[in-house]
């Protein structure tokens, strides 16, 4: 009797384990849909995390009390490889060659105005300095003077991007010389896409810098969220704000779908010697980092180690900031950086050798 029943739960087990495998396939796979013709479907890439540790899980419960079902959480990871690997993906650390360039990606949320002191030194700009990037692109990059001049005196080309309409502000700061600029043509509510050809080492090389279309949710939205999270709302409003929520992000996954196949489209023009960086406001899971990537490398899932939240506020932890590299690049030890917090994203960097 005992023995039966210890069957069946195994049986069970790997019959929900099969479920979630499909589920998960089609969660990963999800980035294939654009959010212009399917919206919803946009958002629940965000949820491919949940079905990682739930396939965790039941590999971990079949290698202790079934070793020969492991076959179905491995054949989940097996058949979800890409997905898997975008969001979470694991790499042998290589040695940083002579001679790479450092390339700097940083949502610097206006340099942390509304913590600081307009008289204190501002840690976002000594971090900057520090990490002693050769090409530092930079998103919501309102600067006062000060800054601005502290940054400037360490780059010796210097140059801002501003948005009409609610003004967002994109800088780039180089060690080499800036041949001209141009503004990637999509709608947006105040976001903005700018490339820039650089000098490096005697080749232009294109940088695009990107700040795409934010998630719609307002601070009401993502401390009701938090909230959410805490388990601090009622379970008859829970269902009402999180539909309200979902929405949300599915409009603004819908309106950045165009501007990163604008990008895109750029990119493919460019030629193969592209470097692209930003704040894309969307999840590795998502037709955004699908588009780009199908054009250009995409670094941190190339040398990276793990998820990489980049962005950590409100109880929304994921990689939203990136950088990409064309084929005539290499990259190495991409890394999102968690050691300054003050603003609402890590920075990300990545050393890049031209092949």
């Amino acid at each position: 009797m005992i023995r039966q029943l210890k069957t069946i739960t195994l049986q069970m087990v790997a019959g929900a384990n099969v479920v979630t495998a499909l589920v998960m396939l089609l969660v990963g796979y999800s980035d294939r849909v654009n959010p212009a013709e399917h919206p919803m479907v946009a958002c629940v890439g965000l949820a491919y995390p949940v079905f990682i540790v739930l396939n965790c899980c039941f590999l971990l419960f079949f290698a202790i009390f079934k070793w020969r079902y492991v076959v179905v959480p491995v054949l989940a990871f097996a058949v979800s490889y890409f997905p898997t690997r975008n969001y979470c993906p694991l790499n042998i650390s290589a040695d940083i060659p002579m001679g790479a360039i450092k390339v700097l990606s940083y949502n610097v949320h206006h340099f942390g105005a509304d913590q600081l002191p307009d008289d204190s030194p501002n840690p976002i700009v000594d971090y900057i300095i520090g990490n002693d990037a050769d090409i530092v692109c930079l998103q919501e990059a309102f600067m006062r003077p000060r800054e601005r001049e502290r940054l400037c005196k360490v780059y010796e080309y210097c140059d801002t991007a501003v948005a009409s309409g609610v003004g967002e502000c994109l800088a780039l700061f180089s060690h080499y010389p800036i041949i001209d600029k141009q503004r990637i043509d999509y709608a947006s509510k105040g976001n903005m896409s700018v490339a820039y050809r650089l000098k490096v080492n005697g080749d232009t090389v294109v940088v695009v810098n990107n700040h795409f279309e934010t998630s719609g949710l307002s601070l009401a939205d993502r401390a009701e969220f938090r909230q959410m999270v805490k388990g601090k709302v009622e379970r008859s409003e829970m269902k009402a704000e999180s539909k309200q929520l979902v929405v949300k992000l599915a409009e603004s996954a819908k309106i950045r779908a165009p501007q990163a196949e604008a990008v895109a489209e750029y990119v493919r023009k460019a030629g193969d010697n592209v470097i692209l960086c930003g704040d894309f406001n969307d999840s590795p899971i998502s037709y955004t980092h699908h588009t780009i990537a199908r054009e250009v490398t995409y670094c941190y899932v190339a040398t990276g180690n793990g998820p990489g939240i980049s962005y950590h506020h409100n109880a929304i932890y994921v990689r939203i900031d990136n950088i990409f590299c064309s084929e005539k690049w290499k990259p190495y030890g991409c890394k999102v950086d968690r050691s300054i917090g003050f603003s609402d994203h890590y920075p990300i960097y990545c050393w890049l050798e031209k092949r």
